[in-house]
Parts: structure tokens; C-alpha cells; sequence
């Protein structure tokens, strides 16, 4: 894992911590793919805003912990720190009731991002921080100066419109979006049944070489300048779903910067997202181990 030490992965967005009926989790899905990547032994950095409370000092301290850089945190003493009210149904699917203005909506500009960026390989980001003007502006100006811009597109009703996704879009190289969200935007545009034709019609309709999809219990593929790539997934007793998607972009990116192929980064992610789905929450303790012991498990 040392040769990742000198690469740089920055994320942007929301920190928060998930309420659910059993307790409260940390989460946000840049928060997720750093601490993710971090674990994998990359470098990430982490662009946000928490608000003067022991939620954001809680938020500090675990991140801390896991060595995750927080020197990209800034104060806000107008607003709280982010919470969202999960709640999982009987399909161990969890609706959303994300709180606004939480800190994470007012993620100003600051000169030294200019310099953190240079030596980023990739920059995440997602549609969810667009839901203010604040950070809106911030992350777009921080799209016109990152080099390889990764979009986890993380579509949560109502904290998003078709204007603004379709300009995050467009400024994506690699694209990560669950089967719902791939039919929601597809359904802008043609009336597509088939999968491949509407990967196809986001790569033509906004020039982005990678697209991710993910597809649940049957796996997920990757388009790749044209070239499609599959995998069934990995049979799992799910204990939740919360961060398995952010799990799964953190393993695939860090397998790139390894200079892995696309087929073996689609397998490392999808191990990480059904490892995290046996587990509680976004970001458990575990050793790499358990998921190069899950990967190695016969594929049905």
C-alpha cells in the first residue's frame, strides 16, 4: 500500500451524522469515500464545513482517529453541523430526511484549495452540496481546476434539479450512479428500456469515458470509452446499505491509482461494497483483509 502514499484523492460535500432508531452513525458520502480511501491507504483530503456542536467535534475526533485529514474543516457558527433522519424499511432500504441548512450548505472559497487540487489525481464530488449557493459556487469553481473530476451523483428528492445535474455532469470523467438515478436522468431524455442504451446515451450526451453503475443484489458495471464490464456482485447477508456505494467508489478509485485495470478495480469495489453492507453503518472498523477474503469467495 506505500505506493499510494504520494497520491491525493480530494473530496467535497456533506458531513453528518445519520439518526437512525438504533443510534446515531457518522456519515455523508465524501466523508465515506475519504475515510474508505484512507483505510486502502491513499491519501484523501476532505473540503467541508461543520458547525460549532459536539456533532462536528464527534466528526473531528473520528476521523482523526482513522487518520483522515481534517485541516480542510471549516467552522461555521451560524449553522449546526449536518444531520440526517434515516430510515430503513423492511428491504433494509433507507429513505432520507436530509436537514436544512445544516454547515456542509455554506462551504466557502479559500485560496489554498488551488494549490490542494494540483496534486489531486482525482477530485469527488456530488449534487447534493449544489443544494445551496454557497458551496454551489465553491464546488464550481473547483470543477474548472481539477484534473481527473469524479461524480457520486447521490440523488436524494428533493435537494436537487435537472439544471444543475446536468452541469455537474458535464464536467465528469467518471461518473458513479445506482440503477434508479441512471433511469431517472436517462428518462429526461428518451424513453431507453435497456441498460446499455442508456449508458450509452449519458456517455454521448455528456462526453464522460467512465460511467459506474451499481446495481444492488446484481452487482454493478462499468462502461469504459466503450467498453462494457460486469460483475455479478457477492452473495452477502446485508446488515444495512448505508455507505456501500461510497465503499464501493473508494475501492475502485483506489485501485486506479494503483494502475489496475478497469476489470480488476469493477472486482476490488464491488468486494468493498458487499463487505460494508455486512456491516453497521458507512464507516465501520475492518482490516483490509476481510475484503481480499470476501473477493476470494466463489462468485454465483
Amino acid at each position: 500500500m506505500e505506493q499510494l502514499k504520494q497520491q491525493q484523492v480530494v473530496c467535497f460535500g456533506e458531513v453528518l451524522w445519520d439518526i437512525l432508531p438504533t443510534g446515531s452513525l457518522p456519515g455523508g458520502a465524501p466523508m465515506n469515500v475519504a475515510y474508505h480511501l484512507q483505510k486502502l491507504g491513499a491519501n484523501p483530503s476532505l473540503i467541508t464545513k461543520i458547525g460549532v456542536d459536539d456533532y462536528g467535534q464527534d466528526l473531528i475526533k473520528l476521523l482523526t482517529k482513522a487518520g483522515v485529514s481534517t485541516d480542510f474543516f471549516y467552522l461555521d457558527y451560524n449553522h449546526p453541523t449536518g444531520l440526517v433522519y434515516a430510515k430503513p424499511n423492511e428491504h433494509n432500504e433507507v429513505t432520507y430526511d436530509i436537514v436544512y441548512p445544516s454547515a456542509w450548505d455554506f462551504i466557502e472559497w479559500h485560496d489554498e484549495f488551488e494549490g490542494l487540487l494540483a496534486s489531486a489525481n482525482f477530485f469527488v464530488y456530488g449534487s447534493l452540496t449544489s443544494r445551496n449557493k454557497t458551496s454551489r459556487d465553491t464546488l464550481y469553481r473547483l470543477l474548472d481546476i481539477a484534473s481527473t473530476k469524479v461524480l457520486d451523483i447521490n440523488l436524494r428528492p428533493p435537494n436537487f434539479n435537472r439544471d444543475n445535474v446536468e452541469y455537474l455532469l458535464g464536467k465528469a470523467d467518471i461518473l458513479k450512479m445506482n440503477i434508479a438515478e441512471l433511469e431517472l436522468i436517462t428518462g429526461w431524455f428518451s424513453q431507453h428500456q435497456e441498460t446499455a442504451d442508456r449508458i450509452k446515451l449519458i456517455q454521448d450526451q455528456f462526453h464522460i469515458p467512465t460511467i459506474i453503475i451499481t446495481m444492488g443484489g446484481d452487482g454493478a458495471m462499468v462502461n469504459h470509452q466503450g467498453t462494457t464490464y460486469t460483475h455479478p456482485g457477492f452473495k452477502v447477508q446485508v446488515e444495512d446499505t448505508i455507505g456501500s456505494g461510497d465503499a464501493f467508489l473508494a475501492g475502485f478509485l483506489s485501485r486506479l491509482l494503483q494502475k489496475r485495470s478497469i476489470e480488476e478495480a469493477l472486482g476490488f469495489a464491488s468486494a468493498m461494497g458487499a463487505f460494508i453492507a455486512t456491516q453497521s453503518g458507512a464507516c465501520p472498523a475492518y482490516d483490509l483483509q476481510n475484503v481480499e477474503e470476501l473477493q476470494k469467495t466463489p462468485i454465483h
